[in-house]
């Protein structure tokens, strides 16, 4: 905590040179949309590169000014809680002042800006997300607070609220992690039981774009216990994308790549040559929308793509068939298609990429 003090004091006394100057004081930050920010790492995915480009937030600027107030608010909100050792979710900070932040997207925003501006992680800024992904199966772990969270109970699904976790308070004897794109795909194989049908295994579902503290919590296990992680995600670029953070992380947390990605991930299903190998019915798939074409050609643009020649193939099927599909599609199969056979062959026979 006088690491993250000390930081943000730094960039006060900048600011307090600049007035003593009769200067209008900045703070520098890196662009972290920036694709030219960013380089490819085969074992870290994507990083942002030592020297970047850089954007100026000015106090004297019509345009910045706005933004430069409202970090100096929250910095100032961060330094009162890392001081009193209090904690609030980025909803909490959002609340505090809706009308002066304006939409919660802003407070997010100024909030990554800040972590990536100080180079401390957002956790160690005491602000929390709140969290939305779910994990079950072989698994059980302490949190922060001392709270002993069991999810190997069949059908019992935990919120993953932890930030970080103590590798000798966390048990599993699971063979594989498997990471679900949906909620609803996530629930029905816990109710068909198949964390422990095949072998026991932990399941984690981000419901969707995962949040920071479900990719903390996958990176977290893969170091801990090294077994193979699998991907099962809808045939579509939407769920590719989602995959991609996972496993190579996200162009604007970059800078945080180093605790969050994990590039050992294997994409499971549903694969797009999946559809025509099971003779998927065309009527059960769905046209692509302008959307997701831009979506896949920004994809297949991606530095990691390049060294992903199965991945490639499996893009060009989908971009040349212009459609996609649900995992519930492999319903019109039978009911319990999916974790009656698609997941025990694909895992049996080795059916990833």
């Amino acid at each position: 905590s006088s690491e993250v003090l000390e930081a943000i004091e730094n960039v006060i006394q900048d600011v307090l040179k600049s007035l003593a100057q009769n200067k209008a004081p900045v703070l520098t930050l890196a662009s972290r949309s920036d694709w030219r920010n960013i380089e490819f790492k085969d074992s870290v995915g994507l990083q942002m590169i030592p020297h970047c480009a850089t954007k100026q937030i000015r106090s004297d600027c019509p345009r910045s000014a706005p933004k430069f107030a409202l970090m100096l608010k929250v910095l100032s909100m961060i330094y009162k809680m890392v001081q009193s050792n209090t904690y609030a979710t980025k909803r909490d900070i959002y609340y505090s002042d809706t009308l002066l932040f304006g939409s919660q997207s802003v407070v997010d925003n100024i909030i990554n800006d800040i972590s990536c501006m100080l180079k401390i992680p957002r956790r160690s800024l005491h602000i929390l997300s709140t969290t939305k992904g779910f994990v079950a199966g072989n698994l059980i772990y302490t949190e922060e607070d001392g709270t002993k969270v069991n999810c190997t109970c069949s059908a019992t699904v935990c919120i993953i609220k932890t930030t970080s976790l103590n590798k000798k308070d966390i048990i599993s004897h699971a063979k594989f992690m498997l990471i679900v794109e949906k909620d609803a795909t996530f629930q029905r194989l816990l109710d068909d039981d198949f964390c422990n049908k095949l072998s026991p295994c932990i399941m984690i579902t981000g419901r969707g774009v995962p949040d920071l503290n479900t990719r903390l919590l996958v990176r977290k296990l893969w170091d801990s216990f090294q077994i193979p992680i699998f991907a099962l995600m809808d045939a579509d670029p939407h769920g590719v994308e989602i995959m991609c953070i996972y496993k190579y992380g996200s162009v604007s947390m970059s800078f945080e790549a180093h605790h969050l990605t994990v590039p050992s991930i294997k994409w499971l299903g549903l694969l797009p040559s999946d559809l025509e190998r099971l003779n998927i019915h065309k009527d059960a798939l769905i046209p692509f929308t302008k959307q997701d074409q831009n979506k896949l050609a920004s994809i297949q643009k991606r530095p990691y793509i390049a060294c992903q020649p199965m991945w490639k193939k499996e893009l060009e099927i989908m971009a040349a068939s212009k459609l996609k599909a649900e995992i519930q599609v492999l319903t019109s199969l039978s009911s319990d298609y999916l974790s009656r056979v698609y997941l025990p062959n694909k895992l049996q026979f080795g059916g990833w990429l």
